[in-house]
């Protein structure tokens, strides 16, 4: 039964459902998924906004200090905060001990964008909701996109931020225009702080010469210190990477600052499947190592791509090496029906970033092209995280554009 308690003002009611793994297979092996369902006093029987998260593998934001784009939802809905499969309350994914490689990789395969959507479906119907509104952010975009392409008629409208896919490419010209945006990044980053230049070169140094141990026990070597640019594309992702080299070099507060930057011990799923989101219908293939530019300067940071090497020197991905190069090698089935999307009668409205380090702008634009009944909102005015930064005003304003006549 759902348990309903109020929080701060709000209303909020917790929602567990159990649903098969493999939906092709509904009588086979069960997980659970949960869902938060928040509501203004008022607003009890407002339509449902569905928040898909970004990610992969995170779950949603809990309703403490709720953001600016939460406060603008409960205008008009209610908002159900979804864990995905794999996430937050649902079953974890954990690292699946027990299993071989293979059973692991069967397991995991069941974790991407379509069968997140899948599992909305059947909450949707366990709640009795003829259709709901749907809003995606970065991954939950992604999400939003596939549920228009198999699942158009339980939906309202849909809202998208920042998380416009690309539509049958590669994999490597994802990952090929993600590098150029993130050597942008870098060229950024030292022209604002010159004086880091030479410090980074020195801690490539002292990885190379000495044994650094990160916290977890793992070495810290130089391609994982490289890693800590992950942040460098939201909105103060450069400052904080400036004020973790503000520690000195093997400091608690340095080793603790950068393996948070990019752990994965709490959301292992994160590794094993983030290459996979990007495969509509091809092979992966550890693009991102695949296509590196031999002149990536060892002193750049690199963006959230994932390496088969990280499944050797992270003690928490460890568990789950053979399973990664399982999945790697798999022809993925489609994402998205582009037949679907170009006749698509759902009323759809989103926002993209100019200089997007983790969604290519000129893919989302492709992809914006193809979905009727889109409204395209463009901007240079945000980095990736807009709708955390400001989500007052792109809701709301995604919200009207998405109810005008195109």
């Amino acid at each position: 039964m759902p348990l309903s308690y109020r929080l701060g003002g709000l209303v909020i009611t917790d929602h567990d459902f159990q649903l098969p793994l493999d939906h092709a297979q509904p009588d086979g092996p069960q997980l659970q998924v949960f869902a938060r369902e928040v509501a203004d006093p008022d607003g009890l029987q407002r339509p449902y906004l569905v928040y898909f998260q970004g990610g992969p593998g995170f779950e949603a934001g809990r309703p403490v200090n709720p953001p600016a784009w939460l406060e603008r939802a409960l205008r008009d809905y209610r908002v159900l905060l979804l864990d995905q499969r794999g996430t937050g309350r649902s079953t974890p994914v954990g690292t699946l001990p027990g299993l071989t490689p293979q059973q692991q990789a069967d397991y995991l395969r069941h974790f991407r964008a379509d069968s997140i959507v899948r599992d909305a479906e059947r909450i949707r119907e366990a709640l009795g909701v003829e259709r709901w509104s749907v809003l995606g952010q970065s991954f939950g975009g992604f999400c939003v996109t596939t549920y228009l392409s198999f699942a158009p008629d339980g939906l309202r409208e849909a809202f998208i931020t920042g998380g416009l896919p690309p539509i049958g490419r590669p994999t490597e010209d994802v990952y090929r225009a993600t590098y150029r945006r993130v050597m942008d990044r870098n060229r950024r980053f030292y022209a604002r702080h010159p004086e880091h230049l030479e410090q980074v070169r020195a801690i490539h140094r002292l990885l190379q010469q000495e044994d650094v141990r990160l916290p977890s026990g793992d070495r810290l070597t130089s391609r994982r210190f490289q890693q800590v640019g992950q942040s460098m594309g939201m909105g103060a992702g450069l400052e904080q990477l400036h004020y973790l080299l503000d520690f000195p070099a093997g400091s608690p507060a340095f080793l603790h600052g950068v393996e948070a930057a990019f752990g994965f011990a709490r959301n292992p799923l994160y590794a094993v499947i983030h290459e996979a989101c990007y495969a509509d219908g091809v092979v992966s293939g550890w693009a991102a190592e695949r296509v590196q530019p031999p002149e990536f300067p060892e002193e750049y940071f690199t963006g959230e791509m994932v390496y088969p090497w990280m499944f050797e020197e992270s003690s928490a991905l460890r568990p789950l090496r053979e399973a990664a190069h399982l999945l790697a090698q798999e022809r993925w089935p489609r994402l998205y029906d582009i037949h679907q999307l170009r006749q698509n009668r759902v009323p759809v409205a989103a926002i993209a970033y100019t200089d997007d380090m983790y969604v290519e702008r000129a893919f989302s634009e492709e992809t914006a092209a193809e979905i009727r009944n889109m409204r395209l909102w463009l901007t240079s005015e945000y980095e990736h995280n807009g709708l955390s930064v400001d989500g007052e005003h792109i809701l709301g304003r995604l919200i009207e554009r998405v109810r005008e006549p195109l």
